[in-house]
């Protein structure tokens, strides 16, 4: 018993810390509505100031100081953060304000390098702390237990903030109706700024009291994040009593978990996850999400087909591709061919996301039961490349119908955060299933057939595989299910009305993007020659969204060109440069700001103006582009 009660002591000490990082990103989302994926990003810095600081302040006030002060600091860096990138992009679809989160997150991993080194750093202990108090017979920390008190009096303070004083009333009413306390004549650019900089501060305050307990590592904002993102949306997003109950749970499933589910101790806090929200579709403390901005998708002009002139300029290209091996060299190869199985993955997330209006943001998790589909149809059934690259669809498939029956019950960013919930659910089955996967060792050994084994021939098929695949979905976009579809994105009451059932036709298309996902990843992983975990991993979601919305949302197949431009200067940039993050990441920041509508959007600008009329084949010159 004494064992379990200092257990359950340090999981309450690791939930102060969780529950300052969730309030603030859960703050930060109830008024401005931005899912800040840049949120682990400023709580790392915070940790890394809190440790310069410290290491400089002499004695325990400036140890204490130097926490504050480094809290402070990263406050002040939100703060510029959202006057400078964030405030110009409100108007724009929250997924784009995504993205430009995920480009600061990328430009702060390399930053954070440059300026401390790739080291991981020990911060000293705190000055009156360093100790252990007995419990029970039980040796506590006595930094532990001050954790532990920390948390109920950050709660309290919040609760006095919110309820007490001017600023904190019209905080609430902003997150119940944010256009009404503008309609009362309230600055919602300063106070917009005013919670983005609170929220900040209690990320940076949240890492910077890491410091004594744990060390502090460039890669600590990715996995802060994924934790921060859990609690909030089981406590409910916009919550701070929810933000803290859920920490708590959080925390003492990750101090038990371990003892009680040693081998399934990663996956248990996603499926508590997953159980909640199936259960409470917004979180313990949540309430439904207002009507969004603009609906993902939508497009200024109606889609059109391809005409005459589109069909021609494709099969020109698709030939132009076709002889890249008469002049390109085995490596090319190689990269021409990830590139386009990149295309087909990222094509499968752009029908979901563009046709269906759904945001996934785990949609690595069928692209990796692709791979680990083909990779064990070849392992334990000795299959060959041709039935293998069969298996790999099929296995993501079902997951895509048994995921998608409980996704397509949720919409926004529940939706969208359940759909990580079962690709990390999928990831950690991976990584510890060692039995079967291999865990953290992979997959080795899957190599093409003969045929396929040189780097051209695979490259035709890759080619192939991307061009049908692409295709198909743009003809089902144009199909009757696919004006089903889309009129369950634009409309879910007239569609209703109609007599278009919601749920079984988003189930449909969830299997359907499933599918073809998988069918990348059972050729990637015949191009790697092996399949990891890293497969199903949240960044390869990341990566698929990236090339979505830098293709452009408003696009039928824009995924296409943002899936050749990320990965070309992904690849160009890690073999020109040590810190190629930094420059990705200001590149998509830039994009954002400056081409909204992403790469795929540049017809609209170059067209000139009254050239929206469709031409002799059907289509406008813009849509033939698309």
């Amino acid at each position: 018993m004494a064992f379990l009660i200092v257990q359950a002591l340090t999981g309450l000490a690791s939930a102060a810390s969780l529950f300052l990082i969730a309030s603030g990103l859960s703050i930060i989302f109830g008024v401005t509505r931005i899912v800040n994926f840049a949120h682990g990003a400023f709580t790392m810095i915070g940790a890394y100031l809190a440790y310069s600081l410290t290491e400089r302040l002499g004695g325990a006030f400036g140890f204490w100081f130097g926490l504050f002060a480094a809290a402070v600091a990263v406050a002040a860096i939100g703060a510029a953060t959202e006057i400078l990138l964030l405030r110009r992009i409100y108007k724009a679809p929250e997924l784009f304000q995504l993205l430009a989160t995920f480009g600061v997150t990328l430009m702060v991993q390399d930053l954070v390098i440059l300026a401390w080194g790739p080291e991981d750093l020990l911060g000293r202990r705190a000055p009156g702390f360093t100790g252990a108090v007995m419990i029970l017979g039980q040796r506590v920390p006595a930094y532990d237990l001050f954790l532990v008190a920390a948390g109920p009096v950050v709660l309290g303070a919040l609760w006095l903030l919110f309820n007490r004083t001017r600023w904190g009333i019209l905080v609430r009413a902003a997150t119940q109706d944010r256009d009404m306390v503008a309609a009362l004549g309230v600055d919602q650019k300063w106070l917009f700024t005013s919670v983005f900089a609170l929220g900040v501060f209690l990320a940076g305050l949240g890492g910077a009291l890491q410091i004594p307990r744990e060390a502090v590592s460039h890669s600590m904002d990715l996995r802060v994040i994924v934790e921060v993102f859990v609690v909030v949306v089981i406590g409910g997003l916009g919550s701070v009593p929810g933000a803290f109950l859920a920490a708590v749970i959080v925390s003492e499933i990750n101090a038990f978990g371990i003892l009680i589910f040693p081998k399934i101790s990663i996956v248990v806090v996603f499926l508590v996850m997953a159980v909640v929200l199936v259960v409470r579709p917004f979180g313990l403390f949540g309430r439904p999400e207002a009507a969004r901005r603009t609906t993902p998708g939508a497009t200024i002009r109606p889609w059109q087909p391809l005409g005459r002139a589109g069909r021609i300029a494709v099969a020109v290209l698709v030939s132009a591709l076709a002889a890249a091996p008469a002049f390109a060299g085995p490596y090319l190869l190689s990269v021409g061919a990830e590139i386009l199985l990149f295309v087909v993955f990222a094509a499968s997330l752009q029908f979901l996301m563009s046709v269906g209006g759904l945001a996934s943001f785990g949609h690595a998790a069928y692209f990796g039961l692709g791979s680990y589909g083909a990779a064990l149809a070849v392992k334990w059934l000795g299959a060959p490349m041709e039935a293998a690259i069969l298996a790999g669809p099929v296995l993501a498939g079902l997951g895509g119908i048994l995921f998608g029956w409980f996704c397509v019950r949720l919409s926004g960013v529940y939706f969208a955060m359940l759909t990580l919930a079962f690709a990390q659910i999928a990831w950690s089955i991976a990584f510890q299933w060692v039995a079967v996967t291999g865990g953290d060792n992979g997959i080795l050994g899957v190599w093409p057939t003969a045929w396929a084994s040189k780097p051209a021939a695979f490259y035709w098929l890759s080619l192939v595989v991307a061009t049908v695949s692409v295709a198909a979905l743009r003809i089902l976009a144009f199909s009757p299910f696919g004006y089903r579809l889309r009129a369950v994105r634009d409309s879910t009451l007239r569609a209703e009305a109609i007599g278009i059932d919601r749920l079984s036709t988003q189930w449909i298309a969830f299997a359907v993007a499933g599918s073809v996902a998988g069918l990348a990843g059972a050729l990637y992983a015949f191009l790697k020659g092996n399949v990891f975990p890293d497969a199903l991993a949240i960044p390869t979601s990341v990566d698929g969204l990236v090339m979505v919305l830098l293709g452009g949302l408003e696009t039928v197949s824009g995924a296409a060109i943002g899936a050749v431009a990320f990965k070309a200067l992904s690849i160009w940039l890690m073999s020109q440069t040590d810190y190629s993050k930094l420059v990705l990441g200001a590149i998509i920041v830039v994009l954002v700001v400056f081409l909204p509508k992403g790469l795929g959007g540049l017809a609209d600008l170059v067209r000139p103006s009254g050239s929206g009329r469709n031409d002799a084949s059907g289509s406008s010159p813009s849509e033939a582009a698309r």
